[in-house]
């Protein structure tokens, strides 16, 4: 970098923008291969933020960036599934019986101390990390990259790295400074969400399991209910904004008319503190024109967001982080790593993988999976491993394939459902 003020120079190798999960996973690998890292956060650490529920694919890359040790021994609320109701019809995954090899349990995780746990244990495995910084400028024109940012205090630095590395999450830094976001196919929908002390009796829920509500009436309108360790939990209401505005009154007012819609729920929840105000994040769905470019390379959210129902957000995150850290070292190696074929396309294959699933839930096919009474066993593990966030197991034939194959798997189920109650 070039301090504006000194003129003093200093090359990092990799610039990583955003010390969220994929920054911290990518920092935490690159530097442990003996490269100068540099590590620029927007905000001040801890912070709030959503997507509290892990899944078990998220653990074995956090172990391979040597942070597991440090994720077990925090205290962290225990997950092994997920847990889908609605209307009385209640279906339980446990990711212990997927069928991809790889961890069976993972963490629901206040992602505040979370986030912060991780790029701590980056810094103290060697990266430098700065917060309160912000990206300003980015051009990729020349030999190297060059990254402007501004401290708190008012002061602009110059950094040119060998590569940058976008780990900004919903902030976008790069497909907003040069322009590659693209809409999203998805249609706007908003989250309604909140943290509560939620005052559930002890064995009247599954403390280890996420559970996922549908609306009685709404199908494409879903809660989550996420407990912690600390006796709180983090709630929330998605449904297309259109769908949400038709409630009056503040968000609060909203998100809890909802939940007053559906009893089992309403009544887990009736002894509920509030911890948080209730926030909102709207037309979330985002996309790129492309996921990489000369010099640099997105992350995670920076690069394409589907949607909170599987919790995909945070593995698609770490997934990506461990990819580009290892090709960046082959690349520094002096070998030719050609970034469309090894990162961009193998990325898009879980990323498509969930968005089958995602799809599904909102079109009915998957729900109709998911509920079934006689689900077949092989089936069902199969299902269970694109849950439990192994989406990129080729092995899995929903992995790549998944809309097709559910729509197919969920005309059987219907079929199955109509023959029973016929006979009956």
């Amino acid at each position: 970098m070039i301090h504006k003020q000194t003129g003093e120079k200093f090359l990092n190798e990799v610039l990583i923008i955003g010390a969220g999960p994929a920054g911290s996973v990518a920092a935490a690998m690159l530097v442990q291969k003996g490269y100068r890292v540099l590590v620029l956060e927007k905000q001040l650490f801890p912070r709030f933020s959503v997507g509290e529920s892990l899944l078990a694919q998220s653990l074995g890359l956090i172990e391979q960036a040597g942070m597991l040790e440090a994720v077990q021994a925090a205290g962290f609320q225990y997950k092994n599934g997920a847990a889908f109701a609605h209307n009385g019809r209640y279906s339980t995954f446990n990711f212990a019986e997927k069928s991809s090899p790889g961890f069976g349990y993972t963490y629901q995780v206040p992602r505040g101390e979370f986030d912060h746990l991780l790029i701590k244990e980056a810094a103290r495995m060697g990266a430098e990390v700065r917060f309160e910084v912000e990206i300003i400028a980015a051009d990729f024109s020349g030999e190297r990259p060059r990254i402007t940012a501004r401290g708190k205090d008012g002061s602009e630095e110059l950094h040119q790295p060998r590569f940058v590395l976008d780990a900004s999450g919903f902030g976008r830094v790069l497909p907003r400074l040069l322009g590659l976001e693209s809409p999203s196919p998805f249609p706007t929908r908003s989250a309604l969400f909140t943290q509560v002390y939620d005052g559930i009796p002890s064995g009247a829920f599954d403390r280890q399991k996420i559970r996922v509500t549908t609306h009685p009436k709404f199908r494409d309108v879903w809660f989550w209910l996420i407990p912690f360790s600390n006796g709180k939990a983090s709630i929330g209401v998605v449904a297309r904004d259109e769908f949400l505005q038709q409630y009056p009154g503040s968000n609060e007012d909203r998100l809890w008319a909802l939940h007053r819609e559906d009893p089992e729920l309403s009544a887990l929840l009736a002894n509920a503190k509030p911890a948080l105000p209730v926030g909102e994040l709207r037309g979330y769905a985002a996309n790129v024109s492309r996921m990489w470019g000369p010099g640099y390379a997105l992350l995670g959210n920076a690069a394409e967001f589907l949607d909170p129902v599987f919790s995909s957000g945070v593995t698609i995150a770490m997934k990506s982080a461990n990819m580009a850290a290892g090709l960046l070292d082959r690349q520094f190696r002096g070998e030719t790593v050609d970034w469309e074929a090894e990162f961009a396309a193998p990325l898009k294959l879980g990323v498509e993988t969930f968005r089958g699933f995602v799809e599904g839930w909102y079109d009915g096919s998957l729900q109709d999976v998911i509920y079934y009474p006689r689900q077949d066993p092989k089936i069902r593990r199969t299902i269970c491993s694109v849950l439990a966030g192994y989406a990129w197991d080729t092995s899995n034939p929903y992995v790549g394939r998944a809309k097709q194959r559910l729509h197919t798997l969920a005309q059987l189920c219907r079929q199955g459902e109509a023959q029973a109650d016929s006979a009956s």
